[in-house]
């Protein structure tokens, strides 16, 4: 049986996910980003974009992985949990597997802000799949539940929107061209950040399904990232492009 006081330890890393959100998202509003357009030379050296998404990524999908196999995972015997924790999953296997493979030209990403990429992955892979695995109790029935049933259509949506996204901003350049366009299509004709929009409706449905702090700290965490980098990319947009969509939002249609 894992430890009794487990449970604590792992309410305390989901506030800390939040608080890592936090001022990660504030630094980043306040400094710019370190990494893609916004990229500032002063976090020293890089690596090429493709190999940094790619490690940066897989702590999310192998973490869960020695979980499930090296400890108890007494509650997987659950369909409730198995689901919850197959959505995490495939969200990963699409982000460190198949996403860095298909980035055309990636900017280099500084070694430093990988390797805190690293860890904070680590951190939240094992923080959701230990969590899924060995605490989170169910009912059989929660599948049935509204909140499993409207979370899980949210998460999926979202994670339709961000993939599809994430194609538009690949193709915006025939080949052989270079610089920046303005993307068009899907929901990036209501805001400028329509791929991480998806990726934040992606936590949120998650954090609902799942109806527990860890998702919910994830969701959370993922917002203050995301949408400050969001914010960054909008102002960018509406500086270097003066006819860009002058009604579109950052991050949420209609609203901001």
């Amino acid at each position: 049986m894992a430890p009794a006081a487990e449970p604590g330890r792992l309410e305390a890393l989901a506030w800390l996910l939040m608080f890592l959100g936090l001022v990660s998202g504030l630094l980043q509003s306040a400094v710019g980003s370190p990494y893609g357009r916004h990229a500032l030379a002063a976090f020293g050296p890089t690596l090429p974009g493709r190999l940094s998404w790619f490690l940066q990524e897989l702590p999310c999908l192998l973490v869960p992985l020695y979980v499930v196999t090296c400890t108890p995972a007494q509650r997987l015997g659950h369909w409730p949990n198995r689901l919850l924790l197959a959505t995490f999953i495939i969200h990963y296997l699409q982000r460190s597997l198949i996403f860095p493979f298909l980035i055309r030209g990636g900017k280099p990403v500084p070694i430093l802000i990988t390797l805190l990429a690293v860890m904070i992955c680590i951190l939240n892979g094992y923080l959701q799949s230990q969590y899924l695995s060995n605490y989170a109790v169910y009912s059989d029935n929660w599948i049935k539940d509204p909140r499993f049933i409207t979370g899980c259509a949210m998460w999926l949506i979202g994670m339709l929107i961000n993939i599809y996204s994430d194609n538009i901003l690949r193709n915006l350049r025939k080949p052989g061209e270079t610089g920046y366009k303005i993307p068009r299509g899907g929901l990036f004709e209501y805001v400028s950040a329509a791929n991480f929009s998806g990726e934040v409706m992606e936590w949120y449905g998650y954090a609902l399904a799942s109806w527990s702090l860890e998702g919910i700290a994830f969701a959370i965490f993922t917002t203050f990232i995301l949408g400050s980098r969001a914010k960054q990319h909008h102002r960018w947009y509406l500086e270097k492009f003066e006819d860009y969509p002058k009604l579109r939002k950052i991050i949420i249609p209609f609203l901001y």
